[in-house]
């Protein structure tokens, strides 16, 4: 899944696609590099970033949604909070809903029902605000996956269909390092919920934490993250460098083939 936020303050790439045009040629690049997916943002969830209205998040996805789609099949996710947005993206050509809110805002749920798209539930203690200013739990991984076990009960009685159904640990999103690595370190545990894994780890703090590296320096260590989650069982990476990363995929996939 490549990452295209055509947002001026996303924490490693704002402002780099903020106008349509700059966003559809990174869009044609990700996927001649081989991105199997695209993610669209239009609205920051970086610690500490404020929400956008309606209006503007709308300006910023909808007419690179139609363009890509004019020119590509491949499928398309909308990265929101908003129910309208929701609407409009999958009106305008979208097929998935990234929820970092885990369809818990507002009418999000119902509305997601109502499109039967599928949708990708993530977990994220505070809000983007507040997340990461005291992160704290009794057992990440369990709490985790109890949460996001919830949010699979409460989409499916929503009318969601089981089979349209992703999760995401939520990396980052009210989290210390330290609980960082151990979600990853348990990601094979969050497959007993049934249903594909989404990880997130592209460019995140925790690399320039252990590495100190800033947000334009954490290649090497989004890739070492990736090969990791691939091989503990993560079925959707979420990434930046979409060429270096599938070339990293395609040496675990021949080394699970070899076995």
């Amino acid at each position: 899944m490549g990452v295209i936020n055509t947002t001026p303050d996303s924490f490693s790439d704002g402002g780099l696609f903020d106008t349509t045009e700059k966003a559809f040629e990174h869009a044609m690049k990700l996927i001649a590099d081989g991105a199997q997916i695209l993610d669209v943002g239009g609205e920051s969830t970086r610690p500490g970033s404020q929400p956008v209205s309606l209006d503007e998040e709308l300006a910023r996805v909808i007419p690179l949604i139609k363009a890509v789609r004019q020119v590509s099949t491949i499928p398309i996710s909308i990265d929101t909070s908003k129910p309208l947005v929701m609407q409009s993206a999958v009106e305008a050509g979208a097929d998935i809903i990234n929820s970092i809110w885990a369809l818990r805002l507002d009418d999000s749920l119902e509305v997601a029902a109502e499109l039967g798209v599928p949708v990708c539930l993530m977990h994220m203690q505070g809000t983007p605000e507040t997340m990461q200013q005291n992160p704290h739990y009794e057992n990440v991984v369990t709490e985790v996956r109890d949460f996001l076990a919830a949010r699979i009960d409460a989409a499916v009685d929503a009318g969601i269909a089981i089979e349209n159904i992703i999760v995401d640990p939520g990396f980052g999103f009210g989290k210390t390092t330290a609980h960082n690595l151990q979600l990853l370190n348990s990601l094979a545990e969050f497959r007993s919920l049934g249903v594909p894994v989404l990880a997130g780890l592209s460019r995140k703090k925790m690399i320039g934490r252990i590495l100190d590296r800033p947000a334009d320096q954490r290649l090497y260590g989004s890739l070492s993250l990736a090969v990791m989650a691939a091989m503990l069982g993560a079925d959707i990476l979420r990434v930046h460098d979409v060429a270096e990363t599938a070339e990293a995929i395609t040496m675990v996939r021949a080394l699970a083939e070899a076995a």
